[in-house]
């Protein structure tokens, strides 16, 4: 009987213990929260839209523009986990597209993955606990890989230009590029750089239609090439993605289910704050809208202590933003 009451009351301390572990750790969870609440938190970026001055002028926000900030994670669907509020997902691709729903038109805005901008910097609770300036690229490694990172990215985009609110996002893995380029039935171009040894059928200065790794190796490669500075592999980019455009529209003539059929087959590979049907919708407004092109900032690259930086003109930039986003005051 001695030894049951000895057993006994040695697994009641034991689970006293475990109880005590469990409570200081939910209670030191509890004040970590608080402590990042007080420090700032995440959603507090206010956006003004009144009117504002340049060039001796007033003007005004465009009643009826709606953002939506496309990111390229430089990871592929099998490769994310998100079990932390520190991962490894770079934002290797930014293109931020405006839809001015008055006019009926759309254009994008490529940011350089090198861009020094200011971003928050997220707690293990998630909560903004700091503000850095870093590679905007960085932004996405702030948060949980998913919806939390896009966010924080999206709001390192709207202070970069000038505090304009990004209103929706969607983050995609790479591998996305060779499933886009097939449901196209491939994209031409013309091959801008030499590939030997990367991917010896795209032979500089041919024009061919690339398959889903050659779209791949073409959009997404840096290093080994002549010139493996991002902002070269932004001109191949934004070459794509102007080729894809035109195929995209002749596939919607053609099939008037195509936006359907792939936006179902890419899903997996995208996180965003709309869902499918939206999703189509934009789609839908991007085919029928006039498309303006793609701009990309101004600035200077300049090596930094471990990596590239670019810095961008701020002047330029502003011009950039007036032009897109405002309108005289009358």
């Amino acid at each position: 009987m001695g030894k049951m009451r000895r057993i006994s009351r040695k697994y009641f301390t034991a689970a006293i213990v475990v109880l005590l572990g469990v409570a200081l750790t939910s209670l030191g969870f509890m004040f970590l929260k608080q402590w990042e609440r007080e420090k700032g938190t995440f959603a507090e970026h206010e956006f003004d839209d009144s009117s504002v001055e340049y060039g001796g002028s007033q003007y005004k926000l465009k009643d009826n523009v709606e953002t939506f900030l496309v990111i390229g994670l430089d990871k592929l669907k099998e490769e994310a986990t998100y079990d932390s509020y520190n991962n490894d997902r770079q934002a290797d691709f930014l293109m931020l597209f405006i839809f001015d729903n008055d006019v009926g038109k759309c254009s994008v805005i490529h940011i350089n993955r090198d861009t020094m901008a200011e971003m928050n910097v997220l707690g293990v609770a998630g909560g903004k606990i700091d503000v850095v300036t870093k590679q905007i690229a960085l932004s996405h490694t702030y948060g949980n890989g998913r919806d939390v990172s896009c966010r924080n990215t999206a709001d390192a985009v709207s202070k970069l230009l000038c505090d304009i609110k990004v209103d929706h996002y969607i983050s995609v893995t790479m591998d996305i590029v060779p499933e886009i380029n097939d449901l196209l039935g491939g994209v031409e171009i013309e091959v801008l750089d030499d590939f030997s040894g990367i991917d010896d059928t795209l032979v500089k200065g041919k024009t061919i239609t690339l398959n889903g790794k050659q779209a791949m190796n073409y959009v997404r490669s840096r290093y080994g090439l002549e010139d493996s500075s991002n902002n070269r592999r932004m001109e191949r980019q934004q070459q794509y993605i102007n080729a894809a455009y035109e195929q995209f529209k002749q596939c919607a003539a053609n099939d008037e289910e195509f936006i359907v059929k792939a936006s179902l087959r890419l899903s997996d590979y995208m996180i965003s704050d709309r869902s499918v049907t939206q999703l189509q919708a934009l789609a839908e407004k991007f085919n029928e809208y006039e498309f303006e092109g793609i701009r990309a900032l101004e600035g200077e690259m300049k090596k930094g202590e471990e990596f590239m930086e670019f810095y961008p003109n701020r002047e330029a930039l502003a011009k950039l933003v007036f032009e897109v986003f405002y309108m005289p005051e009358e």
